[in-house]
């Protein structure tokens, strides 16, 4: 864990480009409301300050562009009495020591599942997705900048953005020893915490995290999760890219023009009924992303050929266990629907009830 929460306060607080709302005196409440129910590590006697307003100056003082404690208590001794007060600060304000030995006690983790929970209630809802669209979950890593460890080495945060409101639903962090595959199931059950539920949701990774105990995992949850296959599954990318991609029909075309350059990415996808199913659990679908692109200067053109995967749910709902289980599933899910060939290679079918091209990035 880092030594002191200021970047998972900056990793959820960051401003984005959307104009948001006039913050209503209500919601300056509701913020303080909800940094009350984070744990007080202190102990009961001689206590001062209250931890609900050093929170919520922590949080705010990270918001305008503090990055040390030194600029928060900085904030803080900026406000007016009358700031001071509503805040809790009766008796004075503390010292910069103070508030660090307070941070630096917290726990980071429980931190900002409350601050994404309450940054969800200040959004504004989009409206209900259209019937073929789903909730979409972008899982990363980064490497936190000055932030260390006791022995020196940097902190690694594993993260999952929620892309239609921009907001960081949770992160963990990595163990210093480790990578961010471990941290998967965590990060999963943080997210579970704040949303009640995965039901429905598609995550979306890079291809460190094709591994089939995550498909495990998301399957379990009743989610779905869409992931590109490179060298670390070669016989899952060897069977992806031998399929008949040239009797496949396009399922979206985009071109854009800009930085010098124009670039057209094609998107194909197909559901699969081969016997055995697709070298990978629960997976059911797959994807092709031809990305070509010309320089406007030179006129050269350069190809990229991307493959994806989409797991999750068999198409009935059930969850098959094995390899066994797999071949049944994948049995199961050949029956023609109407109106429907024996291979459905419609682009729509990347995730059931879905357009596909939407969701691929």
């Amino acid at each position: 864990m880092s030594a002191c929460p200021i970047q998972v306060l900056s990793a959820v607080t960051t401003p984005s480009d959307t104009l948001a709302r006039p913050v209503t005196e209500g919601e300056q409440v509701g913020l303080r409301d909800a940094l009350s129910r984070v744990p007080d590590p202190r102990g009961p006697r001689g206590l001062r300050y209250p931890l609900a307003g050093l929170l919520t100056v922590a949080v705010c003082a990270v918001a305008t562009g503090a990055s040390s404690v030194a600029a928060i208590a900085d904030w803080l001794h900026d406000l007016d009495d009358i700031g001071r007060a509503r805040l809790g600060f009766v008796r004075g304000v503390p010292a910069m020591t103070t508030m660090w030995r307070l941070l630096i006690r917290l726990d980071a983790d429980l931190l900002a599942a409350v601050l994404a929970g309450w940054l969800r209630t200040r959004t504004r809802p989009a409206g209900p997705l259209r019937k073929r669209y789903r909730q979409v979950i972008a899982v990363d890593g980064k490497t936190v900048r000055g932030a260390r460890r006791p022995d020196g080495r940097q902190v690694h945060l594993l993260s999952a953005l929620d892309t239609s409101t921009g907001i960081v639903l949770a992160q963990v962090t990595v163990a210093a020893k480790s990578n961010e595959i471990p941290a998967f199931t965590p990060l999963l059950d943080a997210v579970e915490q704040v949303l009640g539920h995965l039901t429905g949701l598609l995550f979306v990774a890079d291809a460190l995290h094709t591994q089939t105990s995550h498909a495990n995992e998301i399957a379990a949850r009743g989610a779905y999760l869409l992931i590109p296959v490179k060298g670390n599954q070669p016989l899952l990318h060897a069977q992806l890219k031998a399929l008949p991609w040239a009797q496949i029909p396009v399922g979206h075309q985009a071109r854009d023009r800009g930085h010098g350059r124009s670039e057209t990415r094609t998107v194909k996808a197909v559901t699969l009924h081969t016997p055995g199913g697709i070298r990978f659990l629960h997976a059911q679908q797959a994807i092709r992303i031809t990305r070509t692109r010309t320089l406007t200067a030179t006129g050269k053109t350069s190809r990229e050929t991307a493959y994806l995967t989409r797991a999750g749910l068999s198409c009935h709902g059930r969850r098959p266990e094995g390899t066994g289980a797999v071949r049944g599933a994948a049995a199961a899910c050949r029956t023609p629907r109407p109106g429907h060939a024996e291979e459905d290679t419609r682009s729509d079918l990347l995730l059931p009830g879905t357009t596909g091209p939407r969701l691929v990035p």
